[in-house]
């Protein structure tokens, strides 16, 4: 049965909610169900991210901002790995954890601004959708749960650095 994850879970448990009970790796890959979504699941995990950002993460400082990214890419890999080894997929459009993480890089240290937080979006989207290099060299070369990561992990560092670049301009 060579089906995608989401269609899977729909036909193991004759609706996705109670597989994702049961499995709380799918939950968490899924971004709570957001990957679930029929349409442009990456776009859905980025708003996801935004939304813990503007609620959580914001508001730490820049020392933890960087420790709880670190434990969130590493928390990230171990979801994915988890979650692909017991499904036997590669890159599914299910799995959202990776633009999360990637959308929280990508905020790092920014300002607390709605049009600020729409560029890191965008730009993020963007990035993450066309794969300029570096991020199609990690999208072709790096293969598994890192290859799944990394990719929005350097698109979420080249946003961040843009973005800050942007402020600092029209600052």
């Amino acid at each position: 049965m060579d089906l995608p994850i989401y269609q899977r879970v729909i036909a193991i448990s004759n609706g996705f909610t109670a597989k994702l009970l049961k499995d709380p790796w799918v939950l968490l890959c899924t971004g709570f169900g957001v990957g679930f979504l029929p349409r442009v699941p990456g776009t859905w995990g980025s708003l996801l991210g935004i939304g813990l950002w503007w609620v959580v993460f914001h508001e730490l400082g820049p020392a933890v901002s960087i420790l709880v990214v670190g434990l969130a890419i590493g928390f990230a890999w171990l979801v994915i790995r988890q979650t692909c080894r017991a499904y036997n997929v590669e890159d599914e459009p299910a799995i959202v954890i990776d633009e999360i993480v990637g959308q929280w890089i990508a905020l790092l240290w920014v300002p607390r601004s709605l049009w600020v937080v729409c560029l890191a979006f965008l730009l993020f989207r963007f990035l993450d959708i066309t794969k300029p290099w570096p991020v199609s060299w990690a999208d072709r070369s790096v293969r598994g749960p890192l290859g799944i990561l990394l990719d929005d992990v350097i698109a979420g560092m080249a946003t961040c650095i843009v973005v800050h670049v942007v402020v600092r301009v029209l600052a």
